[in-house]
């Protein structure tokens, strides 16, 4: 078991030849959903670029959905109406700090997990 490469984290070594910087690039909120999605779905990239690209996808697309609903309920209440928008900013500002808490992580070529939405991402948009 000790002899197994890394899988699930960004690996350092002399044989990963994914570049921090196409990583970062999945990584850029909300712009990076799209070259998320193209890797995703033609299935191209390295077993590190497709990881990311994945939890790049999940976490914006939950993004999107929560901004939608939020601002749905938001349009449609006028008592809960003020306390939903700042929810509302609440999970926007989620999105972008933990975006860029993955890529200050990566940088400094640690891994790029986060527990649960990780293996959410796998699990959902696994070919």
């Amino acid at each position: 078991m000790d002899n197994l490469p890394p899988t699930d984290h960004f690996s350092t070594s002399s044989d990963s030849k994914t570049s921090p910087t196409v990583l970062l690039l999945y990584l850029i909120p909300v712009i990076g959903l799209v070259p998320s999605l193209w890797t995703v779905y033609f299935h191209q990239g390295s077993r590190e670029q497709l990881a990311v690209s994945r939890l790049s996808i999940i976490l914006g697309f939950t993004w999107v959905l929560g901004y939608l609903l939020l601002n749905t309920g938001a349009g449609t209440s006028e008592f809960f109406a003020l306390r939903l928008l700042i929810l509302n900013s609440f999970l926007t500002s989620g999105y972008f700090l933990v975006n860029v808490w993955l890529i200050i992580r990566i940088i400094q070529g640690k891994s790029y997990r986060l527990p649960g939405w990780s293996s959410l991402s796998e699990r959902l948009l696994r070919k």
